[in-house]
């Protein structure tokens, strides 16, 4: 893969060992992924926040790296507890907030947001690096840019160097689809768009074909979030093209009975993606003067 002189010397550690872990980060993804080079990016999404994802170990990684700052705008994705009412011991507050300066120090957005798309102003240019995997489909798909799923390390590699390798769906030959899923099955609602989401992950390898029309944004958020979540594919098209694949009612059962687990919970949980404004708005609605019982 092709670097630059200054490329080169931030990977020797001429400019401190922070950029040099960032470069080799990029360097080992490029090479991993065929990038023939590192391209300029605007914004990256960070998804390592969260202290019950990434630990003691991703505390004392960021603690170290946030002796450098980022070089475009960074935002990132939600904590681990809601700091009006934290209902988590004195140890975990502690350590989440230790991220959260971590992040500051960097320079970073605190955006604590896993809907960036939604409530954020976005840049213009559109080459991006965004780790939040739903975000990542949504902004691939809907908002024509270009990025590849990234990790929490990737997209913070990218922060730091305003880099990312030019390879997969930032390459215009990856977002053609190579599979197009025929919908032989009737979508109500966001679980079924999920469903189809989740359907069509498994059987894509970059980018989807599916002709359906998707007008609602809660829709769209939903096959997004299915989409990331069951394997490598990163966006999805209207464009037909690739191997036809058949979705029907026989296929939404398998997926749906694959992601049942559990026949009973003591939890109703609303936001995975988070919810936004039109989301809170018909889910007011919905509830309005309805009561609950708590069992």
């Amino acid at each position: 893969m092709y670097l630059s002189n200054e490329e080169e010397h931030a990977l020797n550690g001429e400019y401190g060992e922070a950029l040099a872990t960032a470069y080799r980060i990029l360097v080992a993804i490029g090479e991993a992924t065929n990038a023939e080079k590192l391209i300029q990016v605007d914004w990256a999404h960070v998804s390592g926040v969260n202290y019950n994802t990434i630990g003691d170990a991703g505390l004392a990684f960021l603690e170290e790296m946030s002796k450098e700052k980022v070089k475009i705008r960074t935002t990132i994705n939600p904590m681990g507890f809601d700091p009006k009412k934290p209902n988590v011991d004195d140890e975990f507050i502690n350590k989440q907030n230790r991220i959260l300066d971590a992040y500051k120090n960097m320079n970073a957005d605190l955006t604590l947001t896993c809907i960036p798309y939604e409530v954020l102003e976005l840049p213009k240019s559109k080459y991006v690096s965004l780790a939040e995997s739903n975000a990542a489909v949504y902004t691939n798909s809907l908002l024509d840019y270009r990025t590849n799923k990234e990790s929490a390390l990737s997209a913070l590699a990218s922060a730091f160097t305003g880099k990312a390798p030019y390879s997969l769906l930032r390459k215009e030959e990856y977002r053609e689809p190579d599979t197009n899923i025929i919908v032989k099955t009737e979508l109500k609602n966001e679980l079924d768009y999920g469903l189809l989401g989740y359907f069509a992950g498994k059987v894509a390898k970059n980018s989807v074909s599916i002709p359906n029309k998707i007008d609602k944004i809660w829709n769209a958020k939903a096959i997004c979030a299915g989409l990331g979540t069951s394997g490598s594919c990163g966006m999805f098209t209207n464009k037909e093209g690739g191997e036809k694949v058949e979705y029907g009612k026989e296929e939404r059962e398998e997926v749906l009975q694959e992601l049942s687990n559990t026949d009973d919970g003591d939890l109703i949980i609303f936001g995975s993606p988070q919810l936004g404004f039109q989301d809170l708005n018909r889910l007011a609605a919905k509830i309005k003067n309805k009561k609950f019982k708590k069992r």
